[in-house]
């Protein structure tokens, strides 16, 4: 039997030393394009992923330097106005902020999404996901590829809550506790979940419908937990506070004026572009009163009986005095805002039952439908220009 050494000579012999010159230059090619083939590949794999990561940190680089400037123009701003107000620049809060640019931009406009106003640039400027792998394509997360690693985790998240709780009652009851002693519900009201637009925004990850039905029911079954309280600070997470309508829906007192009579003021009665304030006064004589004017001599009929129809409807068209400030927008959309002032104030004067009868047919709601603009390349909002074959 040869040595290792010797049988590694003779294969090699038997390779190279017993072949025809073509036969050694066929093989020798089909090693060397085989070695060609493997390295080119490993270079397209390399390439590949240094040119996402690298482009990530080109994006992620541009992200932040845009985050720089605005921040520090978001301080250049601040200190600015604090110095135009007279306060201090240290103590100058958000508030200050708001308060300052609506006292030096005053502005008419209705939507305050359009009136003048400064944020932090963390409150208007996207969040974007970080890097979700690393240089050699390793993804960081584990449900990376679940394709939305972010809203998976939520849910597992959720499931471990439950558990956590499960196994607190669990221990409680093997205690011999009571159920009513162990029962620690956590009281929503008040509060709803986050809409699927603001839970995408926290996220930093767009769901489905379906997916966002998925979420809700599992973490309404987290908040009927007995024992939900312990897992407080994650579910108010998830939770937005609902906007009161109290003090839109409150009815206002009537008061007094010099002479004895009720009355009552309701201000910023808005229609379109028209704004304006209505007073009405009780007892009176059914005199309405429109920009120092009578009610017979302001716009046409279609016009006035818009604006007395909250005083037939109520029956209130012979014991008030109508006193109303108008002004912008045209005939149509001032009488709308007087008609809206008007029903308001009969609030104040008449019971619940028929307040609730203007409320359905509709007294009560403002409307907020604008004119709709004309559109390029038509000959307004809908209308169409001719077509003509030649």
């Amino acid at each position: 039997m040869l040595p290792i050494f010797a049988r590694n000579i003779r294969c090699r012999y038997l390779v190279f030393g017993k072949m025809s010159s073509p036969q050694q230059h066929h093989v020798a090619g089909r090693l060397q394009y085989s070695s060609e083939a493997a390295t080119g590949l490993s270079n397209v794999q390399k390439s590949k992923i240094s040119k996402a990561m690298k482009a990530y940190l080109e994006r992620a680089k541009e992200y932040e330097s845009c985050m720089i400037t605005a921040r520090l123009e978001y301080k250049l701003g601040k200190r600015h106005l604090a110095n135009m107000m007279g306060e201090d620049v240290e103590s100058f809060s958000q508030q200050d902020v708001d308060q300052a640019v609506q006292y030096l931009f005053p502005s008419g406009l209705y939507d305050p999404a359009a009136r003048p106003t400064m944020k932090h640039p963390e409150e208007f400027i996207p969040k974007t996901k970080g890097a979700e792998f690393d240089q050699t394509g390793r993804p960081f997360h584990p449900l990376f590829f679940t394709g939305r690693p972010n809203f998976f985790q939520l849910l597992y998240d959720v499931v471990e809550n439950i558990n956590i709780l499960n196994v607190l009652e669990d221990s409680a009851r093997i205690k011999n506790r009571t159920n009513e002693s162990i029962i620690q519900q956590l009281d929503l009201t008040g509060s709803e979940w986050l809409p699927k637009e603001i839970l995408e925004k926290k996220i930093v990850e767009s769901i489905s419908n379906i997916e966002y039905d998925n979420f809700i029911d599992a973490i309404n079954r987290l908040a009927q937990h007995p024992l939900s309280k312990k897992a407080k600070s994650f579910i108010l997470e998830y939770r937005k506070p609902l906007i009161s309508k109290q003090n839109n829906d409150a009815i206002p007192e009537p008061q007094h004026d010099t002479n004895g009579l009720q009355y009552v003021t309701i201000y910023e009665c808005l229609r379109k572009t028209a704004r304006g304030d209505v007073t009405i006064k009780y007892p009176g004589n059914g005199t309405v009163i429109i920009n120092d004017q009578d009610l017979r001599s302001v716009g046409s009929t279609q016009q006035r009986d818009q604006i007395l129809f909250p005083l037939l409807f109520t029956n209130m068209i012979d014991k008030v005095d109508v006193c109303a400030k108008v002004s912008g927008g045209g005939p149509s959309s001032r009488a709308g805002a007087v008609r809206w002032g008007i029903a308001m104030a009969l609030r104040s004067f008449v019971d619940k039952d028929l307040i609730s009868h203007m409320r359905i047919a509709g007294l009560l709601s403002r409307d907020y439908r604008r004119r709709e603009r004309k559109k390029p390349g038509q000959a307004g909002a809908r209308r169409k220009y001719t077509w003509k074959k030649r």
